[in-house]
This record gives C-alpha cells, structure tokens and sequence, in this order.
C-alpha cells in the first residue's frame, strides 16, 4: 500500500469511529430517557398496587390473599423508596419532577386499565383481587422488559430484573389459589 491509499483507509476508519461514537451517544440519551420514563412509570404503577393490597388486607377471605397483600405493600413501598434514590442520583431531581416520557406501552399493556375502587365492594373479593392484581403484575413485568431491553442504568436493570422475578412468582401463587 502507498501512502495515499493508507492517508484514505485512515481517514475513513476515523470517520467511521467518529460516526459510531455520535451514534452510541445519542443512543445512551435514549436508554438514560428509558431509565427515567420505567422509574417514573413504575412509582404509579407501584402505588396501584398498594392501593390494592390495603383493600385486600381489610377485606380477603383467606390468610393466603391477606399475606399476600401485606408482602406486596412492603415490597413495593421499599422498591418506592429505591426508585426515588436511583432517580435522584440519575437525574438530580426527585422522580416526580421530571417527565421522561413513556415506555411505549398503554394503560392495558401495563396492567393499569382497570378500576380499583370496585374492590371495595367486589364479591367474592379474594378472586376479584386476584383477577385484577394478575394483569397489574404482568403489566409491571412488560415495563421491567422494556428496562433491561432499552435501558442504561445496571441499578434500574437490577430493580427491573427483581421485579420480574417476584411478580412472576407471585402470579404463579395466584393462579394456583384460583
């Protein structure tokens, strides 16, 4: 190879290195908004869900639904509280204050399009709370994908690896209890 054809090859390998750096940045941007949008997506969905369960710890028939709702009020409270920490340290901000936008995925693909308020008067109550709370987990476990498909943050990845796995587990007892 003379030394034009080298200055050629160089000059083009630099190009293409400089067109992947642009490309994974802008990239990054997109999974940090995929970070934002699953946490402040996932404390309503949280909260959802703990409204549930303190409807079912007043009113469930069975010990297995009541303990249940207990576990999911303490899980989700906690996993609350490590969303407000991952979004403070990514964002600097609390994770209400911030739109990041959505995961792509509507009120009936995250579980959230069915109205609680009919559990209070819901009967037999243990399956209504169960019929409703299936389609909620399985709505958390679609938007926990999205995060470890799209998303950046190993931490966010954790939480949603986590919530994928004890929302499935969770969803196994429930079916077996109906």
């Amino acid at each position: 190879m003379n030394r034009t054809t080298i200055g050629a090859v160089s000059a083009v390998l630099v190009a293409v290195l400089i067109g992947g750096v642009v490309l994974l940045s802008g990239g990054n941007d997109a999974a940090a908004e995929t970070d934002g949008a699953f946490l402040t997506e996932m404390t309503p969905h949280h909260e959802g869900a703990i409204e549930m369960a303190r409807i079912a710890e007043e009113r469930a028939q069975h010990p297995e639904i009541r303990n249940l709702a207990s576990d999911i009020i303490a899980a989700q409270e906690a996993e609350i509280a490590q969303i407000d920490s991952i979004h403070q340290r990514l964002f600097d901000e609390p994770v209400t204050a911030v739109d990041h936008g959505t995961l792509g995925l509507d009120d009936q693909m995250m579980g959230m399009a069915m109205d609680t308020g009919t559990l209070g008067t819901a009967k037999p109550f243990d399956r209504a709370f169960i019929d409703m709370m299936i389609p909620h987990h399985q709505g958390a476990i679609q938007m926990a994908r999205v995060e470890l498909t799209s998303g950046a943050d190993q931490e966010t990845k954790g939480l949603a690896a986590d919530i994928i796995e004890a929302q499935s587990s969770e969803i196994e007892a429930m079916n077996r209890w109906r």
